[in-house]
């Protein structure tokens, strides 16, 4: 599903952000990336989803190696992946509903299915009450839920999400833990980023540790 052959990313000449990183996320996997700020895991989520072309090494996607996709070829692979940014970039002038049914409209859908499929999404989160409430009326676990909902609404095949937990309180993360669970359950392949062990600690998911852009740990914790 992921792959990445001798992967190297820098920003700048002497500064790698990754360094010849190698690794395969197979399909219907969980994986936790982790390690200290700066270590490089926005980084290997960008590149995943193309908004990075790596400087060396192939990132294959689904079967696309994104290296030799054209721009206008990117916004189709994201169609199969669903992204939670840290800072939730959510629509501060639109509603709920208007934040979720984005991904939906601009896959074309009509109008009466878009209110039916987003309506069950902010149902399965608990959000259906805040439909037509505006992202900065919400706390910032209930933002977070949104930007998730917007992520899962078209079902993707792949969901990545960059510190999907920080700064919630522990019920609202077990409550973003156990969405992600749930569509890791029905086939998606779910690749989250964090820095907090506690999230890692106690979820028998593989766990990928970043360290000056390697790879210094590779563990399968449920076997």
């Amino acid at each position: 599903m992921i792959e990445f052959h001798n992967v190297s990313m820098s920003y700048q000449r002497d500064m790698a952000a990754l360094n010849d990183v190698t690794l395969k996320v197979p399909k219907g996997d969980f994986v936790f990336v982790t390690g200290p700020s700066g270590a490089g895991k926005s980084t290997l989520l960008r590149l995943i989803y193309g908004a990075l072309i790596p400087n060396k090494g192939q990132v294959v996607v689904d079967g696309q190696n994104i290296t030799r996709l054209t721009r206008s070829q990117i916004p189709y692979l994201r169609r199969s992946i669903g992204v939670v940014f840290q800072d939730f970039k959510l629509l501060p002038n639109r509603t709920v509903l208007e934040n979720v049914a984005i991904t939906l409209e601009v896959l074309g859908w009509g109008r009466r299915d878009i209110g039916k499929k987003v309506y069950h999404m902010l149902k399965q989160i608990g959000l259906e009450h805040k439909i037509n409430a505006t992202p900065l009326r919400l706390s910032g676990g209930e933002q977070q839920r949104v930007a998730l909902a917007r992520a899962l609404v078209n079902e993707p095949k792949i969901l990545l999400a960059d510190e999907p937990t920080g700064n919630l309180d522990d019920e609202n993360k077990e409550q973003i833990l156990s969405i992600f669970r749930e569509a890791n359950i029905r086939g998606t392949t779910v690749v989250v980023a964090t820095h907090d062990r506690r999230v890692i600690d106690g979820s028998h998911k593989r766990v990928i540790r970043l360290e000056n852009g390697c790879i210094v740990e590779d563990s399968d914790v449920s076997n």
